[in-house]
């Protein structure tokens, strides 16, 4: 089952965040060489990097959970004892789950507020609502991995799976 959640993820939103990043690298390279050669920028570039900057960002997010890679505070970890260590896991990914769903529940009532004033960007007069509801169930996909790792510890040699020390 995590295997099949991890190739999910992989090829849904690290696929996104990956498109948007290699749309990013393009979108930058003929800015600059039209402002070098023709001395003219892409209309609205800056826009749309903008946009898919949310798009790598917060696409992101869910692998990052999921493979644990995010930053963590283990200055504390060798005076914690290991029968400890379990629940202080569970604890950690409870409060995150808690704090990604409290944020995509904020993003919502923003994209909800976007949509019913029309909010639309300066250049492009591309709306901002669907912006935000995608933002908005990438954190929720963010919180569910956490909460998901509450309740199902990931198996020996998981990416996420919290490897025990050795003894050196």
């Amino acid at each position: 089952m995590l295997k099949t959640l991890e190739k999910l993820l992989r090829w849904s939103t690290g696929l996104m965040a990956a498109m948007a990043l290699f749309a990013i690298m393009w979108l930058t390279l003929l800015d600059v060489m039209g402002r070098k050669f023709f001395n003219n920028s892409i209309p609205g570039s800056l826009e749309m990097t903008e946009v898919l900057m949310v798009i790598v960002i917060f696409g992101a997010l869910p692998l990052v959970s999921w493979r644990s890679e995010h930053v963590v505070f283990d200055s504390l970890d060798p005076f914690i004892p290991t029968w400890l260590k379990g629940l202080q896991m569970s604890i950690v990914h409870l409060i995150c789950a808690g704090v990604f769903g409290f944020l995509a529940q904020l993003i919502l009532m923003r994209a909800d507020r976007f949509a019913e004033y029309g909010d639309i960007t300066v250049y492009l007069q591309l709306p901002l609502a669907p912006v935000a509801w995608v933002m908005a169930g990438l954190l929720a996909i963010t919180a569910a991995v956490h909460l998901l790792f509450v309740f199902v510890r990931p198996p020996p040699g998981h990416v996420g799976a919290q490897e025990p020390e050795s003894a050196t």
